[in-house]
């Protein structure tokens, strides 16, 4: 199957693109505050300059290698960047993991919902992915709602399993299968749009 290199999802509230170097204002803006970077493995704080530049690179050069695939999060109406959202691709095993984050200002409308799904198809249906799976920090149950409102299994608890800001986290996991998500379209389910 040939894939778009430089895809775009549509949803009924958002757009998804690969970030581009215009971004990078709205990112710092929103990436940096201390509450997403509280509930993110990767997101580091005080988030200085030119991270958000060598983010967009870093991962528009992942999406050129096949190894990730990583969008920019837009409001339709306005084309706000709102947050972020990619699947860390292992093609060996034709599965990746599923990351996100929101801006706080748009914490608690269903974004992150409505994106996930978008990229649930994406990674099933034009990547070809066999399994999706995604980890939160246990004392995050917002993301782990997100998990499952997208079709996403409770497959377990991974104890201290991060060091972060000089504690240990526990990490809760879910996953779905293809054919589990093929399953519930069929049935109707997802692409509810905000919750």
């Amino acid at each position: 199957m040939i894939r778009e290199l430089r895809p775009t999802l549509v949803t009924p509230h958002l757009v998804l693109r690969p970030p581009a170097a215009e971004d990078a204002a709205q990112i710092h803006r929103l990436a940096g505050a201390r509450e997403v970077a509280h509930n993110t493995l990767n997101i580091p704080h005080p988030y200085e300059d030119g991270m958000a530049e060598a983010w967009i690179e870093k991962v528009n050069a992942e999406l050129e290698q096949g190894s990730g695939a990583t969008f920019a999060i837009l409001r339709r109406q306005g084309a706000l960047l709102i947050g972020g959202i990619g699947l860390r691709i292992e093609s060996a095993h034709q599965r990746a993991e599923l990351g996100y984050w929101v801006g706080v200002p748009y914490w608690g409308q269903g974004f992150a919902t409505e994106a996930a799904e978008a990229v649930l198809r994406y990674g099933f249906e034009e990547l070809g992915l066999h399994r999706i799976y995604a980890t939160h920090y246990r004392r995050n149950p917002g993301s782990g709602r997100v998990m499952e409102k997208i079709g996403m299994s409770y497959e377990g608890r991974m104890r201290d399993h991060v060091h972060k800001w000089g504690a240990f986290e526990d990490t809760e996991c879910y996953g779905i299968l293809s054919s589990d998500w093929h399953l519930r379209h069929a049935a109707g389910g997802g692409d509810r749009g905000p919750a």
